[in-house]
């Protein structure tokens, strides 16, 4: 019996043994399969590493180029540095992450002949206008589709002495044959370079920014109009807006421009006069382009919006960034039939009732309101949402504008605003931190 009890013991340590080593082994093999099948990111496709390359800011990307030969082939694969935008600041005095300096050497050397999409971003100081335009020099290897000149803050551009920055941004007009997009506000440029950019792009360019650009004539501008016939989108100050501007955008060459801006601004009360364009110059112009956003920002002081308004104006988007009278808004709702957006940042101490009605009752395409420092009864208010009904879609008032009246509390307005919009709505609220 103990002989036979002793073999058993012997079997089934055995059989522990075996079992044991079994698993073991198959651990062993579980294990090495786990490795075989961990990712190896050496070997990615390029094209996906591309991908996640363009989401990297700079100095990630060039930090990622270290990892490995297949991701640095990938760091200066062209197609990698076609959209690009360069960020100069002075790091004493900007919150901005500068592109470091080696690395914008690099880029210039090797791959100057590949940007097509360029933006700046350059803080106040002159220092980094300064170095804008040195490397706008250099690019005389590339052939730009976009040039984007982009100021946190003033004065930037404008405090370089005007000969340098021309001189830079003419070797981009000249050697880019075919920009499309070129966005240069608070910029010196000046008719003279104007012509040079017509002359080497007036067959590719489509959209041109240039807001406060002081040195540009009404002249300057309407060159480029005459001969630039494929441009959709423009934005200028309100001085170089003409009647030969507007009927040189509506010639029958000319295709039908989607998108005009137009900012008003005064910085000197009472100091700046302000022309008036013809009627008969605006109907030419939508005859044209019967779809067209005119966009009309107005930064002026209240005697000074007497030359606007006085018949009938084809604008969209309406934005009054400084205190407005009532008078001008009641003639607004007279003269803007095609009034899509209107946001009015301050008006007086007197409600502003019948105006809003009377902008209900005649601009029928009314889709965005956006009402500030204004008064508006609860009452006069309903009524303006009722007969706008559901086509606000954008409806941004403070909680301040509204006085409670005999017929609606602040409490009632929202149960009632929300009904006839055919959604829930409440007045925003002042933060009070």
């Amino acid at each position: 019996m103990k002989r036979g009890r002793k073999t058993n013991e012997a079997n089934s340590s055995s059989s522990e043994e075996t079992t044991e080593k079994e698993f073991k082994r198959h651990k062993v093999i579980d294990e090495k399969t786990v490795v075989t099948q961990s990712p190896d990111w050496a070997n990615l496709l390029q094209d996906i590493i591309l991908q996640v390359f363009q989401y990297l800011p700079l100095l990630d990307r060039a930090h990622a180029s270290q990892v490995c030969r297949s991701w640095n082939q990938v760091f200066h694969m062209p197609d990698l540095w076609r959209c690009f935008e360069f960020e100069l600041n002075q790091p004493a005095t900007s919150y901005l992450r500068a592109t470091h300096p080696e690395l914008i050497k690099q880029i210039i050397k090797r791959h100057s002949n590949h940007l097509q999409y360029v933006s700046f971003k350059v803080d106040s100081s002159k220092e980094s206008a300064e170095a804008a335009c040195d490397i706008l020099s250099q690019l005389v290897n590339c052939s730009l589709k976009t040039l984007g000149l982009i100021s946190t803050a003033r004065p930037s551009f404008m405090d370089l002495p005007k000969s340098h920055f021309i001189s830079a941004l003419t070797v981009v007009f000249v050697n880019s044959k075919s920009l499309s997009s070129l966005k240069i506000d608070d910029t010196p440029v000046d008719d003279p370079s104007l012509k040079v950019l017509v002359a080497n792009n007036s067959d590719t360019l489509k959209l041109l920014k240039m807001s406060s650009c002081p040195h540009v004539s009404p002249a300057g501008i309407l060159c480029v109009a005459d001969q630039c016939h494929g441009l959709r989108e423009l934005a200028l100050n309100y001085h170089l807006l003409s009647d030969e501007l507007l009927l040189a955008l509506s010639s029958e060459k000319h295709v039908r421009l989607e998108h005009l801006r137009i900012d008003v601004v005064s910085e000197n009360p009472g100091q700046t006069q302000f022309h008036t364009i013809q009627k008969s110059s605006w109907d030419a112009f939508i005859k044209h382009s019967p779809k067209v956003n005119l966009v009309m920002y107005f930064f002026l002081y209240e005697e000074e919006f007497d030359p606007f308004f006085r018949y009938e104006i084809p604008v969209t988007h309406l934005y009054f960034g400084r205190s407005v009278s009532k008078d001008v808004l009641g003639r607004v709702g007279m003269t803007c039939p095609r009034l899509v957006e209107l946001v009015v940042c301050a008006n007086g101490l007197r409600p502003l009732d019948e105006e809003l009605i009377r902008i209900a009752e005649r601009c029928k395409y009314l889709s965005a309101v956006g009402l500030g420092e204004c008064e508006v009864s609860c009452s006069a208010f309903v009524e303006f949402v009722k007969m706008c009904g559901g086509r606000l879609s954008q409806l941004s008032i403070m909680e301040e504008v509204l006085i409670p009246d005999q017929k609606y509390s602040l409490e009632q307005i929202h149960w009632e605003v929300s009904k006839h919009l055919g959604r829930v709505w409440f007045p925003d609220m002042m933060p009070t931190w």
